[in-house]
């Protein structure tokens, strides 16, 4: 193992920390080593040993290094062994004064609940395991708010669950599936645990680029995932006009001819571009699903998906050895949420505040342009700029579980939604200071 010391440049909190930050980069120090004590350390720099502390407790902030009391301090180890394998490397449990890492909407920007329970009936609807899975009122809501006519729609307990009941009747092992690059990591571990190959395709501002989608048809996939509006980590919307042409492309394609386009519209009630879907030139070949968990509340678990009944029905079917349905009690919230005129306005204020909040930090930082809550930022060394972050208290998510193969281009994911403008010039500088450590 290369000497701790000698790596370090600078004697300050920060240059120790981008020292030891190195070493776990490049594999000089592995998960689980044991690093040297506070005091030894601080002896062989001639510094005080606040200031390796300090360091320290950079290094702890940004997720690199765990203490272990007496024991001494490690680098870190793969956390949470029931964590799927990208979670683990979003590990968020380590506390900072500003948490930017979750892709979680601000909890105050929630509709109220206390005002819709209290409408509802005091008795929940448990009376039969046979009936219709969906409370009527919630379905015809639903239906005449689709991005395009629409057969059949079935809620679920959010978008992932969603996305992965479709995969489970629609998949065998071994099948590609075309993604976006970045892509959402959950979706990923997903694939990995139905024996997929992800194919990524590149995104502009517009979504999938064309080019990129037709070489990645050629490939014969099975399914074609993507993020119809506020990609995560991008931010990226996908346009009508690209919806159309990517559908043309499919729809031409014979290696894909049997594709089917699974689409999550995850953020669309606090999205402020327009409801897309490939389903208006392709009617038989998408399901589209949509999740009010960034709108109104994540612990609602809440989404709805809907497409060609043949496919739908097969979803319910299978749904149905298992949990059966979604809580007709959560539905009848869900359904008071969106047709109460004060959680109306609510959504809406919320969407309005989100927008201001991404307008406030590209004020004062060259941010991409995007929509929702999160921002996909280059920065020149990811490492790097995680622990300068971390020194500044501020915490972001890391980008490499977020993109397939070798990152070429380091980028970190920041929830820009959760930073009130009031504090969006001092979080742009530090962003910005931490585009160009390294």
């Amino acid at each position: 193992m290369k000497s701790v010391a000698l790596a370090i440049e600078a004697r300050t909190p920060h240059g120790i920390a981008a020292g030891i930050s190195r070493l776990i980069t490049t594999g000089d120090l592995a998960p689980g080593d044991r690093l040297p004590t506070v005091r030894d350390l601080a002896k062989e720099l001639g510094v005080s040993p606040a200031t390796v502390s300090h360091a320290w407790q950079t290094l702890a902030g940004a997720g690199l290094i765990v203490s272990r009391g007496r024991s001494g301090s490690f680098v870190r180890t793969t956390p949470r062994e029931w964590m799927p394998r990208r979670y683990q490397r979003l590990d968020v449990s380590l506390e900072a004064a500003l948490d930017l890492s979750r892709g979680t909407p601000d909890p105050a920007l929630l509709p109220r609940l206390a005002p819709v329970l209290a409408t509802l009936e005091p008795h929940a609807d448990t009376s039969s395991y046979r009936a219709k899975p969906d409370i009527p009122e919630l379905h015809d809501l639903l239906r005449a708010s689709w991005p395009a006519p629409v057969e059949s729609i079935t809620v679920t307990n959010g978008a992932l669950d969603a996305i992965d009941r479709a995969l489970a009747t629609l998949v065998r092992y071994g099948d590609r599936v075309v993604v976006e690059n970045p892509c959402f990591p959950p979706f990923l571990d997903l694939l990995d645990a139905y024996g997929l190959e992800p194919v990524g395709v590149e995104l502009d501002a517009e979504g999938m680029i064309p080019s990129a989608f037709a070489a990645a048809l050629a490939s014969g996939p099975s399914i074609v995932l993507l993020q119809t509006r506020a990609h995560n980590p991008t931010g990226v919307s996908m346009s009508q006009s690209r919806a159309e042409t990517l559908a043309g492309l499919l729809k031409r394609s014979r290696p894909a001819a049997d594709a089917i386009v699974l689409e999550d519209d995850h953020s669309g009630a606090i999205s402020a571009a327009p409801d897309v879907t490939l389903a208006r030139t392709l009617p038989d070949r998408v399901l589209h699903v949509k999740s009010f968990s960034k709108s109104h509340g994540p612990d609602l678990r809440i989404g709805a998906l809907g497409g060609p009944r043949a496919l739908v029905d097969r979803v319910v079917a299978r749904r149905l050895l298992g949990p059966g349905w979604t809580s007709r009690t959560i539905q009848w919230i869900l359904h008071a949420l969106l047709t109460s005129p004060a959680s109306i306005a609510e959504v809406d204020a919320a969407r309005d505040a989100y927008v201001e909040r991404r307008l406030a930090l590209r004020a004062g930082l060259d941010l991409p342009h995007g929509d929702g809550i999160n921002a996909w930022l280059p920065v020149a060394d990811e490492r790097a700029a995680l622990v300068h972050l971390a020194a500044a208290g501020i915490r972001v998510a890391p980008g490499g579980p977020f993109q397939l193969g070798d990152a070429t281009a380091p980028h970190v994911r920041v929830t820009v939604g959760v930073v009130p403008v009031e504090s969006a010039d001092a979080v742009a500088a530090a962003l910005r200071a931490a585009q160009l450590a390294g």
